[in-house]
Order: C-alpha cells, then sequence, then structure tokens
C-alpha cells in the first residue's frame, strides 16, 4: 500500500483528498496544514507521494517543496492549485514538483495521477 502525505490549510480540502485515496487503497500516513508541518511530517514518515497545496499560511507549498526535495531530491510531490495560478505551477514544476492537479478536481484524475507518477 502507498504512503501518501497531505498537505493544504483547508482541512475540507484535506478529507476530500484523504476520502479519495483510502477509497482506492492509498494509506494516509500524515496530514498537515502548512509547509513548516509538511517538511517535520515528510522527515518522519517518509511517504511514497506528497499532495501539496500551493497557497497556505507560514511556509507556502513551493517553498516546503523545496526544503522537502533539498533533504530528499527523489521525493514525488504533486501540487494542488487553483484555476489561474499558471505562474505558480511553472515555479513549482522548475522547483521539482513532479505534477499537478488542479481545483476542483475529480476522483479519477487524482488517482490516474498518482499511479502515473508513482510507477515512473
Amino acid at each position: 500500500m502507498k504512503k501518501v502525505l497531505i498537505v493544504d490549510d483547508a482541512a475540507f480540502m484535506r478529507l476530500s483528498l484523504k476520502t479519495i485515496l483510502e477509497k482506492n487503497g492509498y494509506e494516509i500516513v500524515g496530514e498537515a496544514g502548512n509547509g513548516n508541518a509538511a517538511v517535520i511530517k515528510y522527515k518522519e514518515y517518509r511517504p511514497d507521494i506528497v499532495t501539496m497545496d500551493i497557497t497556505m499560511p507560514e511556509m507556502d507549498g513551493i517553498e516546503a517543496l523545496k526544503a522537502i526535495r533539498q533533504h530528499d531530491p527523489k521525493a514525488k510531490i504533486v501540487m494542488i492549485t487553483t484555476m489561474g495560478q499558471e505562474t505558480r505551477v511553472m515555479e513549482a514544476v522548475i522547483s521539482g514538483a513532479k505534477s499537478f492537479i488542479v481545483k476542483p478536481f475529480k476522483e479519477q484524475h487524482v488517482i490516474q495521477t498518482l499511479q502515473k507518477l508513482l510507477s515512473v
């Protein structure tokens, strides 16, 4: 079972992703509401994949992505974003994000994105 860390400052988004992923056989090893917590939990849980919101308080998703990739260059991180954040998505991809998902997302797209990333 693949381990996932869900990072989003909105509790309802974390719950939505958790529901979708658990239903499809993923193990949620942790959740974080900001980038600082994400970096700490990544080091603690060593998940197979991270879903990371871009816009969060304290440390945004791109800074957390950079910190995690500095610790583990092989980290597989999928950025979660809203429409209209193309510049931030490009920055995330340049910084090492492996893929991205646009909100509002559909279950099938989330699962396909994660499966594709985990098969690489």
